[in-house]
């Protein structure tokens, strides 16, 4: 069968607030509790991260507080036609103004289509985008005032049930108070009778040994 858990149940409603020197005993208890286990393993050691020489790079210059390297946009701007040149059309020397026209050429049509999308969506867009926030935010907001209500409630719930038992529990208090307070008189008390037994035991000893007396 298995065993339930325990739950421990503060009684703030009931218990009054630990003076100083209460929680200095306490503390002091804690302390010496923990002493009495092994000490902690020490904690392992942590690995060096490893980064690519890209991401390596990066840090070196964030270390060293170098400012980045702009981006060259020069490709995206309009290409000059180079120069008239002796050399055949299909020579090196034509290769990068031509790759560098045929990337212009695609930013600019890239460009231009989401230039013509937003023109005829964005505003749709942008509006459907905030209703979605909005919605978002008024869900959460309800969820918040949902966890505050549930929590006000559950906290009034907890002070009303502890000051309904909290005479019974301070009658239960003083009682145990009472009770442990009789053990130690009547512990007390039988150790005062087994020393007056005792006594006597010795008294009667001595008379026993000299009848004269």
């Amino acid at each position: 069968m298995a065993v339930p858990p325990a739950y421990h149940e503060s009684l703030p409603y009931i218990d009054p607030e630990p003076s100083p020197e209460a929680l200095a005993a306490a503390l002091a208890l804690i302390s010496a509790e923990q002493s009495a286990f092994s000490p902690r393993p020490p904690p392992e050691e942590t690995k060096e991260p490893s980064f690519s020489p890209a991401v390596a790079a990066e840090l070196a210059r964030i270390a060293s507080s170098t400012p980045s390297q702009a981006l060259d946009l020069s490709r995206y701007e309009a290409q000059e036609i180079p120069p008239p040149q002796t050399s055949p059309p299909g020579s090196d020397a034509l290769r990068q103004p031509l790759l560098n026209a045929f990337v212009s050429s695609s930013y600019l049509s890239s460009r231009a289509q989401n230039l013509e999308l937003l023109d005829a969506h964005g505003r749709n867009a942008w509006l459907l985008s905030n209703y979605h926030l909005e919605d978002e935010l008024r869900s959460l907001e309800r969820d918040l005032a949902e966890t505050k209500r549930d929590i006000d409630i559950l906290n009034a719930s907890r002070a009303s049930r502890q000051n309904d038992v909290k005479a019974e529990m301070q009658g239960l208090e003083q009682n145990w108070r009472a009770g442990v307070g009789r053990v130690l008189e009547t512990e007390i008390a039988v150790q005062e009778l087994k020393e007056q037994i005792r006594q006597e035991l010795r008294n009667r000893a001595k008379a026993a040994e000299d009848p004269a007396r």
